[in-house]
């Protein structure tokens, strides 16, 4: 048992039986870091480098140090929350670039930022909706193609302004364009009152997290290893996430038995499962899912009576052709009832990644099936709170008002230029060689690690990311325990010294106890990746003659 597993009402008295002998749960060795490898001394603060608070407790205590909001007064559930791919080996690589070094960043899926280029026509139309006098210039017709002119006067006749708040939802335009994009990918209708645009996809996801928890009782289903995301918010909004680990020897695959016998033993303990998160394509893992998997997974929501949570932000991101990217929105409607009309699924996309890459435009959605009319209310008041999202992201995604160039973005990603359009040609080259380069990059970078001595990595079959595997000597583990590491952080952190190759250490997504990874994408520059491998080959090679 550990702090990460109990409510604030308990934190005092946990860490007190802690220092007395108990150990640290799975799930905190799992992702809590080397601070959560062994018991502490009673009194000892976890999890922060925050100061040690005085000899003084009690909700009623209001300052310290002359600080209303002193570190030691936070709230708790925000003091215990980690985000491993902005954690420790982000913080040290923002160190070395002050001091001038250069860096690889590729613990993150930032693609413009590793030069992919933007799709043309999008930023096309997004210039036009920020600077709408020039649709009034004489020379406009000679500066952007007709198609990318019509598209920006049809958006600003929508929009009115990119400046202007939007409905909190999103654009009621943008919303009836995502809902023409689902039911054409999935030959089932899709209600625009039922889809929300948000700043990216990680605003939805936080938004349907804290809609479920209800208080630490509440319990989230989460594959291990799983994206940050969300063992963080479910830490933040005050539930607990029971972990369900995939198989690393049959290529990242869930096993449907050992989920049941983990739901069936949490309630059994008196926890209520509210949800169940699945990521596909896999983040960090890259595996796909088969449509016999998604089957399963509505199946057991159906009868185990969980939410659906389907983080489908890398559904173009498909580098192989065995296993084509299926929504579970299909699979619900083929399926029929009675899991078509009654199984609740939320499904989550985004215009951050496939070739688009527009991650600072922050432009998402959720769709949301099967909800109570009541709830999608209640999420409607929520998203009012903040306005309106970002619009610019709306015409690529959505809060008061979402982000209304990322609704833009979205409107782009969900209606591009079709055949026969001036734009189409250009469009489809950027599209279909911006995915061709992303399948050779896996193939490279796969390829790299499994041909190293103590590395072996699953083919990363989608997303942007491969998860190899570590298998390091006994001299490096314990090199990385004297130095109060994590093995798989010791790695990374000689691994950033040495090659300014920035990743994130496996156990900031959680793995199988005694394994260890790291995460690293894919996206380096296609006429980079051989330079980057080698690099990573012999750092490798270095590190283990070393700690032979």
């Amino acid at each position: 048992m550990c702090i990460r597993c109990v409510s604030k009402s308990t934190a005092v008295r946990l860490l007190s039986s802690w220092g007395a002998g108990s150990a640290p749960c799975a799930l905190a060795r799992a992702i809590g870091g080397a601070e959560a490898q062994a018991p502490r001394a009673a009194g000892v603060r976890l999890y922060s480098s925050m100061p040690q608070p005085a000899e003084q407790h009690g909700a009623n205590v209001n300052e310290r140090e002359g600080k209303v909001a002193h570190p030691t007064l936070l709230n708790a559930d925000l003091l215990k929350a980690q985000y491993a791919v902005r954690g420790e080996l982000y913080n040290k690589a923002l160190e070395l670039q002050k001091q001038g070094r250069e860096l690889i960043f590729t613990n993150v899926g930032n693609p413009q930022q590793l030069g992919q280029q933007p799709i043309h026509f999008n930023r096309q139309v997004l210039s036009l909706m920020a600077a709408p006098f020039l649709l009034d210039n004489p020379a406009v017709a000679s500066l952007f193609p007709k198609d990318a002119i019509e598209r920006a006067r049809k958006l600003h006749k929508t929009f009115g302004s990119v400046g202007a708040y939007t409905d909190s939802r999103g654009n009621p335009g943008v919303r009836q364009e995502v809902a023409d994009f689902i039911q054409q990918r999935d030959g089932y209708p899709a209600n625009p009152e039922h889809i929300f645009l948000t700043d990216g996809a990680s605003v939805a996801v936080r938004l349907l997290l804290n809609a479920l928890i209800r208080d630490s009782n509440d319990h989230i289903l989460v594959p291990i290893p799983q994206y940050p995301l969300y063992s963080a918010s479910i830490q933040l909004y005050g539930g607990t996430l029971l972990p369900y680990n995939l198989k690393e020897q049959t290529g990242w695959s869930m096993d449907f038995n050992e989920i049941t016998r983990t739901v069936h033993e949490a309630r059994n303990r008196g926890a209520c499962v509210r949800g169940l998160v699945f990521i596909n394509p896999g983040n960090p893992t890259g595996q796909c899912l088969t449509e016999d998997n998604l089957r399963d997974l509505v199946k057991f929501a159906h009868n185990e009576k969980v939410v659906l949570m389907a983080d489908e932000v890398y559904q173009p991101n498909v580098y192989q052709d065995e296993k084509p990217f299926v929504s579970a929105k299909k699979v619900l409607g083929d399926l029929g009832a009675p899991y078509s009309d009654s199984v609740e699924l939320a499904s989550f996309h985004t215009v951050s990644k496939g070739v688009l890459g527009e991650c600072g435009l922050r432009g998402g959605y959720v769709e949301l099936t099967n909800f109570h009319p009541g709830t999608i209310d209640e999420l409607y008041k929520a998203v009012s709170i903040n306005l309106s999202p970002n619009t610019m992201g709306q015409a690529v995604s959505i809060n008061l008002s979402p982000n209304t160039m990322g609704q833009v973005a979205m409107s782009l990603m969900v209606n591009p230029p079709q055949p026969g359009s001036e734009s189409y040609q250009q469009w489809k080259k950027e599209h279909d060689e911006g995915l061709a380069s992303l399948r050779r990059r896996a193939h490279a970078m796969t390829d790299g690690f499994n041909a190293l001595d103590g590395v072996t990595c699953t083919f990363t079959e989608g997303a942007m990311y491969s998860f190899p595997r570590l298998h390091l000597p006994p001299k490096a583990i314990a090199a990385a325990k004297a130095a109060g590491k994590t093995p798989d952080t010791f790695y990374c952190l000689q691994l950033l010294e040495a090659t300014g190759i920035v990743t994130v250490p496996g156990s900031g997504f959680g793995q199988e106890e005694g394994t260890f990874h790291l995460r690293t994408t894919i996206l380096p520059p296609e006429e980079k990746i051989g330079e980057f491998v080698k690099l990573f080959q012999d750092f490798h090679k270095g590190f283990m003659a070393k700690y032979a």
